[in-house]
C-alpha cells in the first residue's frame, strides 16, 4: 500500500469513538477507510446528482 503521512485534528472524543469501535491500534485504518468510503459516496452522488425542489412529476 503506498500511503503518504498527513496531520489531522480530531477530538479526543472522536478518538475515543474511533479506537472504541476499531479497536486498539487500528486508528490509522479506520480512518482511511472512512476517508475511503466517504470519497466513494461523494463521487457517485456527484455523478449522479439528486434535483431538490421544482417538478417531481406529480400532478395535483
Amino acid at each position: 500500500m503506498n500511503v503518504k503521512p498527513t496531520v489531522v485534528r480530531l477530538t479526543q472524543e472522536a478518538l475515543d469513538r474511533i479506537e472504541k469501535i476499531a479497536g486498539p491500534n487500528q486508528r490509522a485504518a479506520f480512518i482511511r477507510e472512512a476517508v475511503d468510503n466517504e470519497l466513494e459516496r461523494r463521487e457517485a452522488e456527484s455523478q449522479n446528482p439528486v434535483q431538490t425542489g421544482g417538478d417531481d412529476g406529480e400532478k395535483q
